[in-house]
């Protein structure tokens, strides 16, 4: 996976605990693309500088390939992140 570190638009639900659960996720370049997540493979929480993040490590069908990426959600300021793809 190559780090790409894009700020990106997501679609999620949140439990009664305020867990996300990411649905899926567009990405700005030349044309915008949208991504349905198919599969959380992973979930980790790590600490950078202070700001607390959750790190989604996920699955999705993509130009007819299986591939895996990970996305990361800021609990502070509410952000997404497309990290690794």
């Amino acid at each position: 996976m190559k780090i790409i570190a894009k700020n990106i638009e997501v679609v999620a639900w949140f439990d009664i605990s305020g867990k996300p659960h990411p649905v899926r996720f567009k990405v700005r370049d030349d044309k915008d693309y949208v991504i349905k997540i198919d599969r959380v493979v992973k979930l980790d929480k790590e600490r950078i500088a202070g700001n607390d993040m959750l790190i989604f490590t996920c699955q999705s069908i993509i130009g007819g390939s299986e591939r895996l990426y990970e996305i990361k959600y800021e609990i502070c300021t509410c952000k997404w992140i497309l990290f690794k793809f």
